[in-house]
């Protein structure tokens, strides 16, 4: 016989599980639908269908809605990543939109880093020309510090800006270490993640989860302008229109802010534990920041293509 602690535990985590089903965006989304299917002339019909069924079958037709939101919520969550791709900037060449869409973009962040570096050249000027200090003329360092932050956020090269504010933070984040220490960031990721102790681990995990659901719930902020279409005969359904936009221009500033995070831990992780990489590797340790960065290419190009005398024949 089962014991009934069991059967109140798992009765316990199952009604768990429903809470959270139902406070996740999939189901904001499903109520909101439910809400303008309710103002259309068939809903009439639909109800009578309802309740002409025998309560067996009404909790059978509920519990298969319950069921649609969370199988909904899963198919959209395996999109995390091309959603997050595509705010990114990672866009079609083939759409004419798209393309002309990210030249004007790129231009607006290539002013926008030649303005950046012009103004701390002029700060730095100003600091040397006026002999000053931080007691003496606190705004200066703290606009400084205003645009240094700026800074920090863009790639340093025009060549690595993308198209989006998101993608020049998360680009940024991944340069970082190869102009550091020699390490490209995307080889040596996945190596240097199988080294990091619990805490950080977690930390990078917290952080990179923020940033997918912020993509994630962007993505239903999208989908949810789908029932101002349905529901076009409505006046309610007009509400969509705005509630999906706040939506998705909200997640977007969310995935901004989870974004840095993220890139400060990345940041951190290689400043911390990248002796790790090499020692793991049985790679001599660097003896200094020159011969560290000549070294930290070479480790990322031995991660990427093996040994040299293994890959000669790609040589021309």
């Amino acid at each position: 016989m089962v014991p009934a602690k069991f059967i109140e535990g798992a009765s316990d985590k199952l009604a768990e599980r429903w809470v959270a089903t139902l406070l996740t965006p999939a189901f904001c989304f499903w109520a909101g639908g439910f809400f303008i299917i309710t103002q259309l002339d068939i809903w009439a019909s639909i109800r009578d269908s309802l309740n002409n069924l025998s309560e067996p079958y009404q909790i059978a037709v509920l519990v298969i809605c319950l069921l649609v939101i969370a199988a909904s919520a899963f198919i959209v969550q395996r999109f995390d990543l091309v959603v997050l791709r595509f705010l990114e900037g990672y866009w079609s060449q083939h759409l004419k939109l798209l393309r002309s869409l990210r030249q004007r973009n790129l231009q607006h962040y290539e002013k926008k880093l030649r303005f950046i570096k012009d103004q701390l050249q002029d700060l730095m000027r100003l600091k040397t020309d006026q002999q000053t200090d931080q007691q003496s003329n606190p705004e200066i360092f703290e606009k400084q510090a205003r645009v240094d932050y700026q800074r920090r956020w863009l790639p340093s090269q025009p060549q690595y800006l993308m198209p989006t504010e998101l993608g020049n933070i998360l680009r940024a984040a991944e340069l970082r270490p190869e102009a550091k220490y020699g390490l490209n960031a995307v080889v040596c990721w996945p190596h240097l993640w199988m080294l990091l102790p619990d805490h950080p681990r977690s930390d990078l995990q917290e952080a990179r989860a923020s940033l997918n659901t912020a993509a994630r719930v962007w993505l239903w902020g999208l989908l949810f302008l789908i029932w101002a279409i349905f529901g076009i005969w409505t006046p309610w359904a007009l509400l969509a229109l705005p509630m999906g936009f706040i939506t998705m221009v909200l997640t977007y500033r969310w995935s901004l802010s989870a974004a840095r995070s993220y890139g400060d831990l990345l940041d951190a992780a290689f400043d911390l534990y990248r002796d790790e990489l090499y020692k793991a590797l049985r790679w001599p340790l660097p003896e200094n920041s020159e011969t560290e960065r000549t070294m930290g290419k070479q480790l990322s190009e031995f991660l990427w293509r093996g040994p040299v005398h293994h890959i000669s024949y790609l040589d021309p």
